[in-house]
C-alpha cells in the first residue's frame, strides 16, 4: 500500500414521555494544539466539542491509496487453507487519515474468479452516495482484471474498517481497518492502531455457504485476533507490547461472519471512548460486548510493573458456535524479551449477545432527537424457500441485481421496483425517520445502517408497545451498528440528511445473503446530479462481458 501525504503524527411510533436523563459535558473551547496530555484538543478551530456533523477541518489534504485483492493460500491458525487478502495481508493494510482529509482509494481486482467492491463501513459518504462500494445497489461488481477508484472526505473521525460487499468475500479476508485521526475523549500515551476481531473457519466461507442456507448457521473451527491465533499445535499468539505506567488506545473491531464477542484483557481495566464513529463520554468496565460490525476505542492503563496478560476474545455461545471459544487469545507483554505465556484468569462475564448498557454509551456531542416525521414497522421473520433458508424485515426477503445496481436505475429514470428489492422511499429533505425492527425469533441480529449514523430510542426484550415503550430523546446514543435482542426490539431514528440508494442490514454474513436486508432511496430527486455516470456505465459494461464470457451466477441476495 502507498501513502501521499504530510499528517498529524499520533503514536416508527413515539412517546414524547419518559424521555431518560443522560449526562451533557460541557462545550470545550476552541484551544491548544492535540497531545497525549490534551486529546480533546484538535486545532485552533476545532476540537471534541465540534459538531463534526456540520463542522469539518478543510485540510485540504488527500491521502491516495492503493490496495488489489488477491488470491493466496495462509495457515493465519496454522491450519492452510484458501484466503482472499488484500496487497497480500490479513488483515489489509490500515488506511490511515486526519479528519477533514479527502480519500482517494484505488482498487483493482485481481482475483482469479470474483467480481468484488469495497465498502467503507461507517462512512457516511455525505453526498457521495455512488462511493459506498456495495454492489446491486451503488455499483455493478468489478470485475477481475479490472480496477475501480473511490473518492470521500473523512467528515468524521475515530476507528472504522473497509471490506467487500460481494457475497461472503469479506470473510474470505477482503477487509482492513480505518483510522481517522481527530480528538478524543480521553487522554492517551500510545495509539496502538486497530485490533481485528475475526470468527475462522479451516473452510472458506462460500463452502460453508450450503450448510448455513440449509442447515442453519455453521460452528466456526477458531477464531483470529489481528489475523493470528493457535489451532492445537500450530499457528502463533497476537502480542502487544506495552510500556508500564503508560496509558494505550486500542481501536477494536469485530470483523467476524457470525460470532459476538466479549473483549477483555486480564487484570486490567477499559476505558471506553468511543463507539463506531461517535465519541462518547469515557466510562470504565473490565468485559466489552462488542457486536458484528461494531467497533469500541478503549484505553489500556498499563498499571502493572511486569508480567503477561492473556487478551481474551470470547465468542458468546447464546447466538452462535465455534470449536475453540476458551481459545482466542492474544497477549500483552510488559517485557518483549520475555516469551512465557500468561498463567492470568479470565474476568467473569454473562454469556449473551447484548450492547453495552445504553445508559454507558453517552455522545460527547450532546444531540437530542426530534419527533417522527416518517416511521416503519419493520418485523423481522426467517422462513424456508425452495428449502433454503431466508431472512425478511416486513415480510420480504431482500434480491437484488448485480447487473442492475439501483443508482443505475435511477439514472435511467425507474421509479417502480420490484417487491424483493425492497425500498422504502424517503423524498423529503432533512425528515427524522423512525425504524421499529422487532422479532419474535431468539436470535439477537447486529443491524447497519449505511450513510447515516442513527440515534437508538429503545432497545429491549420483550414487544414493543407504542404505548407504553419508553422512547429516549434526550442525546440517545448514537452509532451504525446496534444489536436487535433476540425475542426483542430495537428502536432507530435518523435524519433524511444524506441523497443517495442506502442499504440496511443484519450484518451477520449469512443473514444479509439470505435477504435480512432492505434499501432506502434518499431524496431521489437530486441523486442522479451526484453520480459519476461514466463510472458507473463502464464498471457495469465491463462486469456484464465477464459474466457472459464466465458464466457467473448470482446465488445470494445481492449485497
Amino acid at each position: 500500500m502507498q501513502f501521499t501525504k504530510s499528517f498529524l503524527s499520533l503514536t416508527l411510533s413515539l412517546l414524547l414521555s419518559k424521555a431518560v436523563a443522560v449526562p451533557r459535558p460541557a462545550p470545550l473551547g476552541r484551544r491548544c494544539v492535540n497531545s497525549a496530555e490534551d486529546r480533546s484538543c484538535w486545532s485552533d478551530s476545532f476540537d471534541l466539542s465540534t459538531n463534526y456533523y456540520d463542522e469539518v477541518p478543510d485540510t485540504g489534504e488527500t491521502v491516495e491509496v492503493w490496495l488489489e485483492l488477491v488470491n493466496t493460500t495462509a495457515a493465519l491458525d496454522g491450519v492452510s487453507r484458501n484466503v482472499l487478502t488484500v496487497n497480500g495481508t490479513f488483515p489489509g493494510p490500515t488506511i490511515i487519515a486526519n479528519w477533514g482529509d479527502t480519500v482517494v482509494v484505488h482498487l483493482t481486482n485481481g482475483l482469479a474468479n470474483n467480481g468484488t467492491g469495497l465498502h467503507f463501513h461507517g462512512i457516511r459518504q455525505n453526498y457521495t452516495n455512488e462511493m459506498d462500494g456495495v454492489p446491486s445497489i451503488t455499483q455493478c461488481p468489478v470485475a477481475p482484471g479490472e480496477s475501480i477508484t473511490y473518492t470521500w472526505r473523512a467528515t468524521q473521525y475515530g476507528s472504522t474498517w473497509y471490506h467487500s460487499h460481494f457475497a461472503l468475500q469479506a470473510w474470505e479476508g477482503v477487509l482492513g481497518g480505518i483510522i481517522i485521526n481527530g480528538p478524543a475523549s480521553g487522554n492517551y500515551d500510545t495509539d496502538m492502531g486497530v485490533m481485528f476481531l475475526n470468527d475462522w473457519s479451516h473452510e472458506t466461507a462460500d463452502a460453508l455457504y450450503e450448510e448455513a442456507q440449509t442447515s442453519g448457521p455453521p460452528t466456526l473451527d477458531n477464531g483470529l485476533i489481528n489475523g493470528t491465533n493457535t489451532y492445537e499445535d500450530a499457528g502463533s499468539r497476537f502480542t502487544m507490547n506495552v510500556t508500564a505506567g503508560n496509558t494505550h488506545r486500542i481501536r477494536l473491531i469485530n470483523g467476524a461472519i457470525d460470532t459476538h464477542f466479549k473483549f477483555m484483557i486480564d487484570d486490567h481495566n477499559l476505558t471506553v471512548i468511543a463507539m463506531d464513529l461517535v465519541p462518547i463520554v469515557p466510562y470504565s468496565t473490565q468485559v466489552l460486548s462488542i457486536g458484528m460490525g461494531q467497533r469500541y476505542d478503549v484505553i489500556v492503563d498499563a498499571t502493572e510493573s511486569s508480567g503477561n496478560y492473556w487478551i481474551r476474545a470470547i465468542p458468546q455461545e447464546s447466538c452462535s458456535e465455534n470449536s475453540n471459544t476458551d481459545d482466542i487469545k492474544g497477549i500483552m507483554r510488559y517485557d518483549a524479551t520475555d516469551t512465557s505465556d500468561p498463567e492470568t484468569s479470565a474476568y467473569t462475564y454473562t454469556d449473551s449477545c447484548l450492547d453495552e448498557d445504553l445508559s454507558s454509551l453517552v455522545p460527547y456531542v450532546s444531540l437530542d432527537a426530534d419527533s417522527e416525521s416518517v416511521s416503519e414497522d419493520l418485523a423481522v421473520t426467517v422462513g424456508r424457500s425452495n428449502n433454503v433458508f431466508k431472512w425478511y424485515m416486513a415480510g420480504t426477503t431482500f434480491l437484488s441485481s448485480w447487473e442492475s445496481p439501483t443508482l443505475l436505475q435511477i439514472a435511467n429514470d425507474v421509479t417502480e421496483y420490484t417487491t424483493q428489492e425492497h425500498v422504502i422511499d424517503l423524498p423529503t429533505a432533512d425528515q427524522w425517520v423512525y425504524f421499529i425492527i422487532e422479532t419474535a425469533n431468539t436470535v439477537p441480529h447486529p443491524i447497519h445502517l449505511h450513510g447515516h449514523d442513527f440515534w437508538i430510542l429503545a432497545q429491549a426484550t420483550g414487544t414493543y408497545s407504542a404505548d407504553s415503550t419508553t422512547l429516549n430523546l434526550d442525546n440517545p446514543p448514537r452509532r451504525d451498528v446496534a444489536m436487535l435482542p433476540g425475542a426483542g426490539y430495537l428502536v432507530i431514528a435518523f435524519i433524511t440528511d444524506n441523497p443517495g440508494a442506502w442499504l440496511m442490514h443484519c450484518h451477520i454474513g449469512w443473514h444479509t445473503s439470505e435477504g435480512f436486508a432492505l434499501q432506502l432511496i434518499e431524496r431521489y430527486d437530486e441523486i442522479e446530479a451526484l453520480t459519476d455516470l461514466d463510472t458507473l456505465n463502464s464498471t457495469c459494461i465491463a462486469w456484464e462481458e465477464y459474466a457472459e464470457s464466465s458464466g457467473v451466477e448470482q446465488e445470494d441476495s445481492g449485497v
